[in-house]
């Protein structure tokens, strides 16, 4: 039978993710290096200053029901909950990192705030208006409908309750993207498993046909970008090295993968878009 999207995704995190939690942490996303991108700082610092400044951005107050999508080993999601003392339900297509994810809060003394399931973001098992924020950090990405992600994330929101999405784009159009730019976009694509990705205004368009109020979007392309340099420097230990060859060919190409991504950044084609909005009263939903 032929493999889905879902399940090669579900394979690349399952291989991969105990691999760069070793050289990572329990962080897998951008870091944050100042609005310009000029500050110099540890990799795993920029990461944690990543999710303080999407907070701080979105203004974000006391959530106490917060559903983490695409929660991978719970970076995120145990950092919130610490940080709001709130309850945190995690979602990956992962069972690896499920299961990562759930050792790591116990580890933390985490496990009655915090729980960690396989689902798919685009049909997950919650009931309507369940969370009061909704965070995706790096997983929209991954969704082969990004107008049925948004509407899922936003069904599952209480009235009042905060989205927030942080995803790599491509840059704006027009002009339309020219082929070398397609071409490089087709190789991020094939190594890390993503059906496609669309600019920071097709988010804003697909969100403003949702039940969504005080809408914003900012692209923090230059504060991240220096990120992959990064990663690139830290995969080069020769005991790294050895784990990804023997990870498996998936984590291979992600590995040679990384420097697409810088290159893309460094070419203005590959952006960094966040997004954040409030849902309607119940009369307006």
């Amino acid at each position: 039978m032929p493999v889905t999207l879902s399940q090669q995704i579900q394979q690349f995190y399952d291989a991969s993710s105990g691999l760069w939690e070793k050289v990572w942490g329990e962080h897998m996303h951008h870091g944050y290096y100042g609005s310009q991108g000029q500050e110099r700082k540890p990799r795993r610092q920029a990461q944690i200053d990543l999710i303080e400044e999407l907070l701080r951005w979105a203004q974000v107050q006391k959530p106490q029901q917060i559903l983490d999508v695409g929660c991978g080993i719970g970076g995120s999601s145990l950092y919130l909950a610490q940080k709001y003392t709130a309850q945190v339900t995690g979602i990956t297509l992962s069972p690896v990192q499920a299961n990562r994810a759930t050792l790591r809060a116990q580890a933390a003394e985490l496990q009655a705030q915090t729980e960690f399931q396989v689902a798919d973001a685009l049909h997950t098992p919650f009931a309507d208006a369940t969370f009061d924020l909704v965070w995706s950090l790096e997983s929209g990405e991954h969704m082969p409908d990004k107008t049925q992600f948004l509407q899922e994330c936003c069904r599952v929101l209480k009235p009042g309750g905060l989205l927030l999405v942080a995803t790599w784009c491509h840059r704006p159009l027009p002009p339309s993207l020219r082929w070398s730019e397609q071409r490089l976009l087709q190789d991020i694509y094939r190594v890390y498993y993503l059906p496609y990705v669309i600019s920071l205004p097709d988010y804003a368009e697909i969100a403003q046909t949702l039940p969504l109020t005080e809408l914003q979007v900012a692209d923090w392309s230059e504060a991240v970008a220096p990120f992959w340099q990064d990663v690139i420097a830290s995969a080069l230990n020769p005991q790294v090295i050895w784990g990804i060859l023997n990870a498996g060919l998936p984590t291979l190409q992600g590995a040679l993968a990384l420097r697409l991504m810088s290159r893309g950044y460094r070419q203005g084609l590959i952006r960094y878009g966040v997004l954040q909005g409030i849902k309607g009263a119940k009369e307006n939903a």
